[in-house]
């Protein structure tokens, strides 16, 4: 890692699958290969352009409902950077491609959500999104991904102490996209942060959030849902640093993949440090292969350094639908095809309840609906 770059940092503690390297200089990451632990199992032949900082030819233009709370700055501002550390080439690279920044600032209590629309048209772009949420304030952010482009970005979260911070991610690219982006999350001291990441569309998208905690007390839940079809890439790699004591997590990603060369990746990274006592941590993934020609990688890592902890476990688990329930609905005289429809609505729709937005929630369940009937079952 260079000497000179005023941003490096130290690599995080942790064995292989957990150690990081955090910098602004591109050159503090060499292009990766499938040999690189941050990059096992992605959709590099799609990503490799990116690796050699393509000069912006496209765009993705930013909208919202609430112009009074989003701001556009320059990425010299003092803010930009201040929660988020590139740990990747390509977020290096957006990071010192990107032009402008979008700021979202919360100071006060809403009941109402802030929607953001990133529409790309075509070519490649870079962006950057910082959101701000005040002590004791609190906010729902839903940004919507549409349209199409090669998008390399990275977000910001700044939960104060106190305060709470739902973001909801949506990937609806048009078929083609191909959209990196990294995240991170830092929540204060009994704050509570919520992200809901939902993949619909896109050629290849790789969504990576980290968490971190700037106090004891501190809340985050982490939800994924995803359906892959044919030809997709999808890729989560999520890392929790509980470093605070008294802090508590909880990850859950469903993802449903059908046809030919379906992909997903999930990767998850929780590491308790010897600080962080009485933490409370559970990760789950699970995986439903609809067609024969799909693929789910999951990858859960959980790694410990105090034995003062409340709770702390992982589950992982890919296949095909439980012979136990298909059986018990088609007893029941519904025809096979059905009750296959009827377990992956039951499958998504215990986390499309969580998600507290009525309008998205309905949004959601008739996209599933409408994969499912084109679904190859």
């Amino acid at each position: 890692m260079s000497t000179n770059t005023a941003e490096a940092v130290e690599a995080t503690r942790g064995g292989a699958h957990l150690e990081r390297t955090y910098s602004r200089d591109v050159d503090d990451f060499p292009e990766p290969n499938s040999r690189h632990e941050l990059w096992r199992f992605s959709a590099l032949p799609k990503l490799r352009h990116l690796f050699s900082a393509p000069v912006a030819d496209g765009r993705v233009e930013l909208s919202s409902n609430d112009d009074t709370a989003v701001s556009t700055v320059g990425m010299d501002d003092k803010r930009v950077g201040s929660v988020f550390t590139p740990f990747d080439r390509i977020g290096a690279i957006a990071m010192q491609q990107a032009t402008s920044a979008t700021i979202v600032t919360v100071n006060e209590p809403r009941d109402e959500p802030i929607y953001l629309t990133a529409k790309g048209s075509g070519g490649t772009a870079y962006g950057h999104l910082l959101i701000d949420v005040a002590p004791f304030a609190t906010a729902t952010v839903i940004i919507d991904h549409v349209g199409a482009a090669t998008y390399a970005a990275n977000a910001e979260y700044r939960i104060g102490d106190g305060a709470s911070l739902t973001v909801i991610t949506v990937q609806d690219w048009d078929d083609g996209a191909i959209h990196v982006e990294a995240q991170t999350a830092q929540v204060g001291r009994d704050a509570k942060f919520r992200h809901v990441c939902v993949n619909l569309g896109g050629d290849a998208v790789r969504i990576s959030p980290t968490i971190k905690y700037a106090g004891p007390g501190g809340d985050a839940e982490l939800l994924g849902l995803a359906f892959v079809d044919a030809g997709q890439h999808v890729d989560a790699r999520i890392r929790v640093d509980h470093e605070q004591p008294h802090c508590r997590s909880r990850v859950t990603y469903k993802t449903a993949l059908q046809g030919k060369d379906a992909r997903s990746v999930w990767t998850g990274d929780v590491f308790i440090h010897h600080e962080a006592v009485d933490t409370d941590t559970h990760e789950l993934n699970r995986n439903l292969l609809l067609t024969d020609g799909a693929r789910a990688d999951s990858v859960p890592n959980l790694e410990i350094e105090t034995g003062e902890v409340r709770h702390a476990g992982h589950a992982s688990a890919t296949g095909r639908f439980d012979d136990e329930q298909l059986f018990y609905l088609q007893s029941r005289g519904i025809p096979a095809d059905v009750a296959k429809r009827m377990v992956v609505r039951a499958f998504f729709g215990e986390l499309i309840d969580t998600i507290g937005v009525p309008a998205l929630e309905d949004r959601l369940r008739a996209a599933i609906e409408q994969e499912l009937e084109h679904t190859l079952i």
